[in-house]
């Protein structure tokens, strides 16, 4: 039974880990630059990772229900488990120049690419339409929790800066694809073939390309710096929070496809986005490069090591 949930954990982390390493090794070699990178990154959001979400959204099983008792428990213990990262780093790094950095790289994840890409490993289409509704809620939250934690703490949140989070929050490619895909599924739009076929194509190329530059866009040289504050946030984002927020799901009876779920979305390493933010907003931008790193190329072994214990306990 341990072997077979081993070849079962391989089977599905095995595919991501080869893509993240290509796009490592290609950028390493210089067949792919930091412009080939931008431009990818760029196309897989603003749209084909759109294209992907509103297509699975709109195609969905009107029979499928969306557990928003789970996605209401997701959203709590998200927050709850943010309040901790602001506790405990406050503890345990003396820099305060650096907490902001640290707590968005310990709650932040990146679902709607690698979270996204386990999903679609184990449950296919079917998986993806309910997890884009999951992300949906989790994008707003993670920016609305990132912009109050990289405020310097000399501003105040004035209504003009609400405004201007509100507007980039439904600015943001990944929302309106989500909604525009919950607006067609819910009226029943039709939408011509060719359009569909075209759609498909960009769908199509979403994760791959999407993988390709996050490994890509990994340094691994600079992770020797700052080893202590890396190593903290680190075990925070992917060891710490799967546990408790996976461990509470189960408490609270979500078994199945839920508690999968839960997982595959808490156990994602820290979201790329997390950079941009911190650079804008005046935080720690190269330490936030590094946590995405160490938490990318971490996840690979805390993701086959919890998928391996769900699957053998036949929780999933």
């Amino acid at each position: 039974m341990f072997l077979e949930s081993l070849i079962f954990s391989f089977s599905v982390t095995g595919p991501i880990c080869l893509l993240l390493f290509l796009g490592w090794f290609l950028r390493r070699i210089d067949f792919i630059n930091e412009q080939f990178i931008l431009i990818g990154s760029k196309l897989v959001f603003t749209v084909t990772l759109p294209t992907l979400l509103f297509l699975n959204i709109m195609k969905s099983d009107r029979d499928a229900d969306i557990n928003f008792s789970l996605i209401s428990y997701s959203l709590l213990a998200n927050i709850l488990f943010f309040l901790l990262a602001v506790i405990l780093t406050k503890l345990l790094a003396r820099n305060r120049d650096d907490h902001g950095a640290i707590i968005q790289g310990a709650f932040r994840s990146n679902l709607a690419i690698i979270g996204l890409a386990y999903v679609d490993n184990i449950y296919g289409d079917s998986g993806l339409a309910l997890a884009a509704v999951y992300v949906a809620f989790h994008v707003v939250l993670f920016n609305v929790l990132s912009v109050l934690i990289l405020m310097p703490k000399q501003e105040k949140m004035s209504f003009k800066m609400c405004l201007g989070l509100f507007k980039s929050i439904f600015k943001n490619p990944l929302i309106i694809g989500i909604l525009l895909g919950v607006l067609f599924f819910f009226f029943a739009i039709p939408v011509p073939d060719v359009m569909l076929d075209a759609g498909q194509y960009f769908a199509g190329m979403s994760l791959p390309m999407a993988l390709l530059c996050t490994g890509g866009s990994l340094h691994l040289k600079t992770l020797n710096s700052d080893g202590f504050i890396i190593g903290f946030a680190t075990i925070l984002k992917i060891i710490v929070a799967p546990v408790l927020i996976t461990g509470g799901a189960y408490f609270f009876g979500f078994r199945g496809f839920a508690l999968g779920l839960t997982f595959l979305m808490t156990a994602a390493p820290t979201a790329a986005a997390s950079y941009v933010m911190a650079r804008a907003m005046g935080a720690n931008a190269a330490l936030a490069a590094n946590l995405i790193a160490s938490t990318t190329v971490g996840s690979l072994i805390t993701y086959s090591i919890g998928l391996s214990l769900l699957y053998s306990f036949n929780l999933m």
